[in-house]
This record gives structure tokens, C-alpha cells and sequence, in this order.
């Protein structure tokens, strides 16, 4: 019990089922027994407009240390306003968090004075958590997104990234499904440095011009089922950086935003590895661009065994992109001669239209020329009729079948 807390109403469930508002938790007689715990039982209000992070703070303490498995429960039908909060693990069982309300972020970036500017919701070493409910968690970024330089060209205005909305950090087995992120100040879903991750049934929703809004952002994370999502932001609806593998992004409808990204890499000289990742049976409709993989000069590493199948691009610049002269500020980059190896990619089934004349945009370093690209089956034509073209600078490899626009490759080393 948390020292001046209200006495939870919470029971330990063996094969019975318990109501949160219009929530049902069922539990089958043979399961490990539970214990169910509320915001409400720890004296939150849930008005949209209180103060309800103590309360948050409390049940999660308590769930997090039950000697029993946890379901800590946001009630249907109320909205609870929580400050920027950190919850931490290890917890003593698999905890779940069943959003069937609504969390809602502070309303004005000032409430993040003193506190770290890029966290609200953060949870740090938690293993085997499961969040779901059909709830919503509300960033409320349309603050942030005013104050941002990308939108405000006079000053004062924001240079440093906003907070991310719900980031997992250090976390394994961790479950994320069925609920939907809104107006995040920039990522919605962000894992950095997890392991065995899904990401399924989720709804992600910012307007088309919120600056830095990517749905769902992977850093140096690996073992990661990205699924059954609707994507609609003002950035990257999947993105990847650091060094990521085994990463699996399937029946996802993206747009508008930035497309599917793999990167950018190699930022400041950093070394960076994404490997193993598979995108297939996406729809992307009205993004500034399609599947990309995008790299800064100077950078070190490799993207490598990449395979895009299946994609369909309906009024789509861009559609395929490798840019490995990624620059991404106000004043020009300076040439370099070092850059992040890009080898080993299928571009497989991938056919719509373009909103760009160019269709296929490939430009590789001098120095380390992107090899082994294949494009198969790829047929991209303008929006309205006509034929697209392609591009291709420093790439090899090979078509199969039908590729339009021609390709551009390379054969052998170019």
C-alpha cells in the first residue's frame, strides 16, 4: 500500500472477470492469479484538467512491485492529465497497462521547465509489459509545434527536439496494441535500446504539417513486429537510426507524412548498422515520400539485407528513395568522403503512382557506392498518365521482370 493512497479496490482475480467502466477483463480459472488496480483507487480524478500524476505514480509503484501479475487499469470514458512522469522497472511480475480512457499530455510546453524536455510518458526497464485497452494517449503537440523553428521562421523559436510521447527505454518483451497516439509534440511510439517489441493494431494521428511527428521511431533496437497499424502524421510513419536488426513492418497504411524510413544514418560520424528488416504489404497514400533509406556524409556502418515487397504508392513523391546526401539543416553540408555503406536491397512488387516525375531516386558516395540493389517487378507511373523516370548515380546491380520506370542500375560494379 502507497502511503496516502485511498485503499485500492482491488481483488485478486481466479477465473473471474472484473468491469473498468465499459471494460471487461476476463481471466481463465487455470491463469496465474492477478490483482487489479486503478487510477481511481489512488485518488485520481480524471477530469481532463487536474493534476492526476501522483495518482499515476502510485498505482504504477504498485502494480510494478505486486508479488502478483498486475493489471493497472486507465477507467473508459475519463481523461487524466499527467506532468512528464518516468516509470521504471524491474518490476517483480509481467505488469499490464489497460488504457481504456485517455492520458493527456499538459497543455503548454512551460509545464516542462526543470524537467527533461524530451520526455513525458518514459518508461525505463520494464520487461514483459503489455499495453493495450482501446484508449487513447493524447500529446496534445500543438504548442510544441507552433513554437518549433521548422514551422516558426521568426524568432524566439524552439531548436531543441520537443518530447516524445510514449518512449520505452532499456525495456524487453514489451507489447504495445489497440490503442491510439495523437498530436505527439514529436514521436508518438519510440523504443530505444529494446528487444522482442511489438507494435500492432495501433492508430497514430497527427496533422500532415506537425514537425517531427514520426508514428513509430526505432534507435539500436532489434527483434521488433511492426503491424496491422494506421499511420497518418507529419513525418516518417516507421523509422529506424542507429543500429537496428530483425525488424519486421507488415500491413501498415501510412500517409500523409514522410513515408518509411530507414535512417538517417551516420549523423556527426557516428557508426551506424541497420540490418534484417523486412517491409512488406504497406499502402502509402499522399507522402512526401515512399520507402527511403537516407544517410548523412561522413558517417560509417552499413544498411544492408533490406527487402520492400508488396508496397502500393498511390500519389506518392519519391516513391523510391536512397539518398546517402542526406542533409537535414539550414546550411549546406560539406562534401565528405567516408559514408555509411547501403548493399544489399530488394525492391519487390512495389507499384502506384508518383506525384513526382522521378520515380526511382538513387544517389550514392563516390566513395562507397551503394551495391547489390535489386529492383524486381517494380511499376510506378505519374499521377494523371505518363511515364515516370528514374535516376541512379554510383549504384549497381539488377532488374527481374517488369521495372518501370527503366531502370538505372548499374550492372556490376559502378
Amino acid at each position: 500500500m502507497v502511503p496516502g493512497a485511498r485503499t485500492p479496490a482491488a481483488s485478486v482475480l481466479r477465473g473471474l472477470v472484473a468491469v473498468v467502466g465499459a471494460a471487461v477483463l476476463c481471466f481463465s480459472g487455470a491463469a496465474e492469479a492477478r490483482v487489479l488496480l486503478t487510477l481511481d483507487d489512488f485518488g485520481a480524478v480524471g477530469d481532463g484538467i487536474a493534476n492526476d500524476t501522483q495518482a499515476f505514480v502510485d498505482a504504477w509503484t504498485a502494480a510494478c512491485g505486486s508479488e502478483e501479475q498486475a493489471v493497472l487499469a486507465v477507467p473508459v470514458a475519463k481523461a487524466y492529465r499527467i506532468w512528464p512522469v518516468q516509470l521504471s522497472g524491474p518490476c517483480k511480475k509481467k505488469l499490464k497497462l489497460l488504457i481504456a480512457g485517455t492520458i493527456v499530455a499538459p497543455a503548454s510546453p512551460d509545464e516542462w521547465a526543470g524537467r527533461d524536455p524530451m520526455k513525458w510518458l518514459y518508461i525505463y526497464g520494464v520487461d514483459g509489459l503489455s499495453v493495450s485497452g482501446g484508449g487513447t494517449i493524447d500529446g496534445v503537440g500543438q504548442e510544441w509545434w507552433a513554437r518549433s523553428c521548422k514551422r516558426k521562421k521568426t524568432q524566439p523559436c524552439n531548436t531543441r527536439p520537443p518530447p516524445r510521447a510514449l518512449h520505452f527505454e532499456e525495456c524487453r518483451g514489451v507489447s504495445v496494441q489497440g490503442v491510439t497516439l495523437q498530436n505527439g509534440p514529436q514521436f508518438h511510439l519510440s523504443f530505444t535500446r529494446c528487444v522482442d517489441v511489438k507494435a500492432n493494431f495501433l492508430r497514430v494521428v497527427a496533422p500532415a504539417d506537425s514537425p517531427n511527428t514520426d508514428g513509430i521511431h526505432l534507435n539500436d533496437s532489434s527483434r521488433i513486429q511492426i503491424t496491422d497499424n494506421l499511420i497518418s502524421t507529419g513525418d516518417d510513419c516507421v523509422s529506424m537510426v542507429g543500429n537496428c536488426s530483425d525488424v519486421r513492418v507488415r500491413d501498415i497504411s501510412c500517409g500523409p507524412g514522410h513515408g518509411i524510413s530507414i535512417g538517417s544514418l551516420g549523423k556527426n560520424r557516428t557508426t551506424d548498422r541497420v540490418e534484417n528488416v523486412r517491409v512488406d504489404t504497406c499502402l502509402l497514400t499522399n507522402t512526401t515520400n515512399g520507402v527511403r533509406i537516407k544517410s548523412w556524409q561522413g558517417g560509417m556502418g552499413s544498411a544492408r539485407d533490406l527487402r520492400f515487397e508488396s508496397i502500393m504508392m498511390k500519389n506518392v513523391s519519391n516513391p523510391i528513395i536512397i539518398d546517402q546526401y542526406y542533409c537535414d539543416q539550414p546550411t549546406p553540408c560539406a562534401n565528405q568522403t567516408k559514408a555509411v555503406e547501403v548493399r544489399k536491397l530488394e525492391f519487390v512488387d512495389v507499384r502506384g503512382t508518383s506525384a513526382t516525375a522521378q520515380a526511382i531516386k538513387i544517389a550514392c558516395s563516390d566513395t562507397v557506392p551503394c551495391t547489390e540493389l535489386e529492383l524486381r517487378n517494380v511499376n510506378l507511373t505519374v499521377v494523371g498518365g505518363g511515364a515516370a523516370t528514374a535516376s541512379c548515380y554510383r549504384a549497381s546491380g539488377k532488374a527481374v521482370g517488369v521495372v518501370v520506370p527503366a531502370s538505372c542500375l548499374a550492372n556490376g560494379d559502378p
